[in-house]
This record gives structure tokens, C-alpha cells and sequence, in this order.
């Protein structure tokens, strides 16, 4: 028998990680054994968050399918939803509905070089894929990750930044907005699009992925084309849109397309025939 759609899964919060100012990370463990080893997921899917009473918000699956028996989400708080969420304590129950949407296809980009591009809280989206990439790491070639956040303190996941940094099969270039830095700070000081563009990673057989702010990603994309990416090449993921998960509530339409059902995974080919609504 299928699953009810609008029926959360029951999750206990197993672990917090406090990320930066107002942004956590919740490890979610299934309170039912058997929907746990029945549960799967591919990287770029979303879900739905729910604490009891308060609503449900959308958020990407931050962790890697490729590891079993939990997934994590990343958020910012910022309305009722997310406080009430921030709210939680370990050992606390929520509701988790998914996975939806489609995936990044992981498969195709296999002997080719990756180039993973992340703005402030857009991290974990791209989070999920690069742990799974580098989770099969013999199935790829060079692998380079550019990230940025306006401030050293607003940088997620410094831990694994950390060690992506002292990974030798990993470029990992990190930069923070003028007058973000600190005087510790090793990193570039700049936007990312111009961080991107001095580094000038090759588009030679080459997938760019782009994750951030639409700001970011109008910025971002031009660089990349004029260091001879095509935009089949280049891939991105619209979450700031959606409601419902599954194209019922028409909150993430664009044109005819749902970014629920039809993303949250784009190309830049395929966002350049839509309206220029994203």
C-alpha cells in the first residue's frame, strides 16, 4: 500500500549542530525501525519540515543518500516555522515528508571534473551532493568547491570545510565579502562570481553546479559561460519558492512549470526557456 502523501514521518532530533548566527543543522532519526530501512532519497531532493502545531517549512536534504539511517537539514531562523524549530531541543520529535522532487544526475557527471559554487546558506543544498561525490570519489576527476558568506562568523559547516581544505583530492576556495574578513582570515576577500572568475576553473569536460542567493546566481552564471561552460553544463536548485512539495498549492509555479515537480534541479539551458520570474 502507497503512502499517504500528507503524512509526516515521525523523527526524533539526534543531534544539533549550531552552524553560524540564527543557523542550525538537525540530524533527524526515524522513531519507527522499519520506515528507516525502508526510507530512500537521492541527492538534490527536498522534504518538509513540521513542528507539531506551529506548520511545516521546506528544506532541502542536506546530507548524502549514500549514508544510511538519518538525514540532516540545514536552516535559518527566520519566521514561525523555523523559530519553532529552533525551539527543539535533542531528543525532541518532528515531522519529516518526503523526499520530493528530482535529483541531481550524479550518474552522468561520472570521469568528469566537478565544480561545486555556494553562497552563505545555499551550502547545504550542495552539501548533500559533494559529501555523495566524494562518498564515490573514484567516479570523478578533480573536484574544486568556491564558497562564500558575507561574513568569517556567517560560514556553515566550518568543520567540513576544514577538512575539504586539507583533503588533497579537493580545491577548496573559500572567500568572505569586504569587510567580512577577520584578521586571521587565509581566504580570498570578494563575491564569489569574481573569486570564481580570477580562479578560472576549466570547463573542459566539467560540470558547474551553483547554489545561492538569485543575486549570486544571475551573477555567477555569466562568468561561467564566458570560461566556456555550456548551459547544459552548468546546474542549479530552486527551493525559495515552494510550499506544498507535490504542485498542489501553485506557490512554486513559474510559467507551466512546477518547481516542486519539475526541479527543485535545473540547468541553466532549461531556466533560460522560462519566464524571467525565478
Amino acid at each position: 500500500m502507497e503512502r499517504n502523501i500528507y503524512l509526516p514521518y515521525r523523527m526524533k532530533v539526534a543531534k544539533i549542530t549550531e552552524e553560524a548566527p540564527a543557523v542550525r543543522t538537525f540530524r533527524l532519526e526515524f522513531l519507527d525501525p522499519a520506515e528507516a530501512e525502508n526510507f530512500s532519497f537521492k541527492t538534490g531532493q527536498f522534504a518538509e519540515y513540521s513542528v507539531f502545531g506551529e506548520g511545516e517549512s521546506t528544506f532541502c536534504i542536506a546530507s548524502p543518500h549514500t549514508r544510511k539511517g538519518y538525514v540532516e537539514c540545514t536552516f535559518r531562523q527566520v519566521g514561525r516555522v523555523t523559530t519553532a524549530l529552533s525551539n527543539l531541543e535533542e531528543g525532541d520529535t518532528v515531522g519529516f515528508r518526503g523526499p520530493y522532487g528530482n535529483t541531481f544526475p550524479i550518474d552522468e557527471w561520472k570521469g568528469k571534473n566537478l565544480v561545486f559554487i555556494a553562497g552563505g546558506i545555499a551550502l547545504p543544498p550542495m552539501r548533500s551532493v559533494i559529501w555523495t561525490c566524494l562518498d564515490n570519489r573514484k567516479d570523478y576527476k578533480d573536484i574544486s568547491i568556491f564558497y562564500g558568506a558575507k561574513t568569517v562568523n556567517d560560514l556553515v559547516y566550518k568543520h567540513e570545510l576544514k577538512e575539504w581544505e586539507e583533503r588533497p583530492d579537493v580545491n577548496l576556495y573559500q572567500t568572505v565579502d569586504p569587510g567580512g574578513e577577520t584578521p586571521e582570515w587565509k581566504g580570498e576577500v570578494g563575491f564569489v562570481p569574481t573569486i570564481v572568475e580570477k580562479i578560472a576553473p576549466s570547463a573542459e569536460n566539467t560540470i558547474a553546479v551553483v547554489c545561492g542567493p538569485p543575486i549570486m546566481i544571475k551573477n555567477t552564471f555569466p562568468v561561467l559561460q564566458k570560461l566556456g561552460f555550456k548551459d547544459e553544463n552548468i546546474y542549479t536548485t530552486l527551493e525559495n519558492r515552494m510550499k506544498c512539495g507535490f504542485g498542489k498549492c501553485g506557490r512554486c509555479n513559474v510559467g507551466k512549470t512546477y518547481v516542486c515537480k519539475d526541479g527543485p534541479v535545473f540547468t541553466a539551458a532549461q531556466l533560460a526557456e522560462l519566464p524571467n520570474e525565478y
